[in-house]
């Protein structure tokens, strides 16, 4: 909804322009720039984006300031703690909750789509054995359009909708597999008797003909995990898998995209920095060491899981896992050790004229590693976790995307500061 202008004055010549004011649903208005170039021979500078809106979406809604998220207007403490995530990834696709008939018959489609092609195994193959199964996560989920070739051009919802089961449904497989090759075990197929979060930790633990004892405990916190991560508006991944899709790829190499962005440090990784930081401190005596560390501008040394680049308030999926982490404590076997020193780092930054007042607070990677290590999933797993929860957002932003019939191909400008042409007039 267009409402208002605002006019921007050319200090040069005195030459005004005028540009829209857009009114969202919630949150800050936005000034639609996109004439700015043709208006005044000028580009915009924004760093980072951190004050452009990238598109229009009406999936996920984040007030940094207020510390609340929502996707599809359900605020995510509720989805968190009264849904699953197949609930979730279900809204996230339908934008609406399942009933019960509907849920039933959406965990029945994606159980029977979670096995894969077994020529992927060659694949698996191909990787030595110690390859970081992000890694192969991300080489076999572009490698799908390969074992699906005659479905990449969907003219319908109907095939849309498929390609979306497809992808999310053989993610966790994939997932699996990618942990066992890379550690030399024997895959682990599916069960078409274990839901969507059981199916994946019976993949990673099991052995063939053996039985493996899944605590419903577990299921539910890594439960909890996914749907914690399955959107998160316009982060680093998810605009890797919008620009990509702008270019009309297929969704299998701007999934594939989204899993190359999200397995940066500085993003999906975060929470396995968490914990090798966690062991490298090694002691609770030497937390105070670190934080001055932390403190001392001259120092490089930065405290993993700390500040959001959108949260200025407390991150509410941090908020969900805290109370998560403190109710399993004793349930999920929390490893006393890195537990103490990360409760003595947390009740520094909460009470710290320092942290206080640079907003950085313990973010949701502070708590999900501790959690993940309790659930046994290996650090490199940290970031394929991530993956398996963002999955059902990013399809959600790709079919999104194409639904726009304004679409245009992403290309950012610049701000050139080269030589000038230098090339040889003679």
């Amino acid at each position: 909804m267009v409402n208002n202008s605002i006019t921007v004055i050319d200090n040069r010549t005195g030459s005004k322009f005028d540009f829209p004011i857009v009114q969202p649903t919630i949150g800050p208005k936005v000034v639609d720039i996109s004439s700015f170039y043709k208006n005044t021979g000028m580009f915009t500078f924004d760093r980072g984006f951190t004050s452009t809106a990238s598109c229009r979406s009406r999936i996920t809604y984040i007030d940094g300031e207020a510390g609340k998220l929502m996707y599809r207007g359900y605020d995510i403490g509720y989805l968190a703690t009264k849904k699953t995530f197949l609930d979730t990834t279900y809204l996230l696709l339908h934008n609406k909750l399942p009933n019960k008939n509907q849920l039933a018959s959406f965990d029945l489609e994606l159980k029977k789509r979670s096995f894969i092609n077994e020529s992927m195994k060659k694949l698996f193959d191909a990787f030595p054995d110690n390859a970081h199964p992000m890694a192969i996560l991300s080489s076999a989920v572009a490698a799908l359009s390969a074992f699906y070739s005659d479905s990449l051009d969907m003219d319908t919802p109907e095939e849309v909708i498929e390609m979306a089961h497809r992808i999310i449904a053989k993610i966790p497989t994939i997932a699996a597999f990618s942990y066992r090759y890379s550690n030399g075990l024997p895959v682990i197929y599916p069960d078409l008797d274990k839901g969507f979060t059981e199916n994946f930790l019976y993949m990673i633990r099991a052995y063939p003909h053996g039985h493996v004892n899944l605590k419903l405990i577990e299921v539910e916190a890594l439960d909890t995990i996914f749907t914690l991560h399955a959107d998160h508006e316009q982060n680093a991944s998810t605009t890797a898998v919008r620009v990509v899709a702008s270019t009309q790829a297929h969704p299998y190499a701007a999934v594939s995209s989204g899993i190359g962005a999200l397995w940066g440090r500085a993003h999906g990784g975060a929470n396995e920095s968490v914990i090798r930081q966690l062991e490298m401190i090694g002691s609770v005596d030497n937390v105070d060491k670190f934080i001055a560390k932390a403190k001392d501008k001259n120092d490089s040394f930065r405290l993993m899981g700390f500040g959001h680049r959108v949260y200025k308030n407390f991150d509410p999926r941090a908020t969900i896992l805290k109370n998560l982490r403190d109710r399993l404590i004793h349930e999920l076997n929390i490893d006393s050790h890195l537990l103490e020193i990360a409760n003595k780092i947390e009740k520094i930054a909460l009470s710290d004229e320092y942290f206080i007042k640079r907003h950085l607070y313990p973010n949701i990677d502070f708590y999900s590693g501790l959690i993940l290590n309790a659930l046994k999933i290996p650090k490199e797993m940290f970031a394929v976790i991530f993956v398996m929860g963002r999955t059902p957002g990013w399809i959600a932003q790709w079919i999104e995307l194409k639904e726009q019939k304004d679409m245009k191909i992403a290309r950012p400008r610049q701000l050139y500061l080269g030589p000038n042409d230098r090339t040889p007039k003679n």
